[in-house]
């Protein structure tokens, strides 16, 4: 397996404009992004850029970034646009894709979704999940469950759908992080299908990949990591910075 890890990032975010360039105990967030990846060893790692300011701020933390079309709607889009660049002749059969709004996501997060794809041969779409923070997170419609058909020894296993409705029952509710790792094929079927019935219904793009028939298998994390989404969101990940120093 021979993967490579793209962080799509762009400035305007509906939420938080900017927020890739948010300070964060002294380092732009995309900056910090780039280094956990980096510390994953998974792969080269590059930024996938919608906006000229992020490549400016990749180059100067001496991190590899590519510029590319703005009106692009979809970070798939980005991480095709990019790879199609980085590697033209069709090196990287795997890629990761990890959002750029998680400062403090850790290496070994990035890591387990890559051993997915290299122990589960059936697997052609490799994410992670985490346990539920609170009780709350059951109901939350703004937290994304995953419903898995656990492995033995209950560290990961096979997707059956993601929802934001509600789950009931004694079982852990797996909340669902935002990180993708795909099989080159599978990342180009995904991109080529439109949107699916159950992906309009849930505002969820992973369940056209399900849709599709493609297979969807998820480790499980210790937590979830800071995202940052909200000026709220932002605040939490500074202070998180600065009670760390990191």
């Amino acid at each position: 397996m021979n993967p490579i890890v793209l962080i799509p990032a762009r400035l305007a975010a509906t939420r938080l404009p900017g927020k890739p360039l948010a300070d964060i105990g002294g380092l732009p967030m995309i900056v910090r992004v780039l280094r956990q990846a980096e510390a994953a060893g998974v792969g080269p790692v590059a930024v996938a850029a919608g906006d000229p300011e992020i490549v400016a701020a990749v180059d100067a933390a001496g991190g590899r970034a590519v510029l590319t079309d703005p009106a692009l709607p979809s970070g798939s889009d980005r991480i095709l646009a990019a790879l199609a660049e980085l590697d033209p002749e069709g090196r990287h059969d795997v890629v990761i894709n990890l959002q750029g709004d998680m400062p403090f996501v850790e290496p070994g997060v990035v890591g387990a979704c890559a051993r997915l794809l290299e122990t589960q041969p059936a697997c052609d779409i490799a994410t992670v999940v985490a346990p539920e923070a609170s009780s709350g997170d059951r109901s939350n419609p703004d937290v994304v469950k995953a419903v898995l058909s656990m492995n033995p020894g209950g560290q990961g296993g096979r997707a059956l759908y993601f929802t934001r409705s509600t789950l009931y029952g004694d079982a852990p509710v797996w909340r669902h992080i935002g990180i993708y790792g795909y099989r080159i094929a599978a990342l180009k079927a995904f991109h080529a299908a439109a949107p699916s019935p159950l992906e309009q219904r849930e505002k969820l793009e992973q369940l056209r990949a399900l849709e599709l028939g493609l297979s969807i298998w998820a480790a499980v994390a210790d937590d979830a990591p800071i995202s940052v989404d909200t000026p709220a969101d932002l605040a939490a990940a500074r202070a998180f910075a600065d009670r760390t120093n990191s």
